[in-house]
Formats: C-alpha cells, structure tokens, sequence
C-alpha cells in the first residue's frame, strides 16, 4: 500500500522535493546554470497548469508546510508557490 493518498500528491512531492534539492545544492554538488534551467523548468511547468490543478497542487503544498518538521524545508514549502508561480 502507498504511503501517498493519490497520484497527484506523490507527484507534488517528487517535483518539491527536486525543487528543493536543486536550489539547496551548492556549487560543488551542482553547476549552478544548471540548476537554474532545472528551477525554471518546474517555474515553467507549474505556470502550465489549470486553474484548477493549481489550486489543487497548491492544497498539497499548505498540506507538506503543516507537516514538515525541519524550519529550513517548511520555508521553502511557504516559498514555493510565490517562487514557483503557482499563485501571484
């Protein structure tokens, strides 16, 4: 049995967990072109998305935040829409 109640919120937190990894590496661990490619890439995606989906994606995000126990990780979840595009 999964761990992830559906598809949607095992997807949001593969691509939030990719995001977050991207943007904490630093120079040694990532070229640093590269990793704005990869961070605009998501931008990009989540940009994409209906109305509804953002709102969805954006329901998994406060969910993640209210869950996430380390301060440095739950900032970055409380940055992401605004980072990311999902809300303006």
């Amino acid at each position: 049995m999964s761990q992830y109640p559906s598809l949607t919120r095992a997807l949001a937190e593969a691509l939030v967990d990719l995001a977050w990894f991207v943007e904490s590496a630093d120079d040694e661990h990532m070229d640093q072109d590269d990793a704005v490619k990869v961070l605009e890439g998501v931008a990009a995606m989540v940009h994409r998305l209906s109305n509804s989906q953002r709102a969805e994606f954006q329901q998994v995000i406060e969910a993640m935040t209210k869950a996430e126990s380390d301060s440095s990780r739950r900032e970055f979840l409380e940055a992401f829409p605004a980072g990311f595009g999902l809300v303006e």
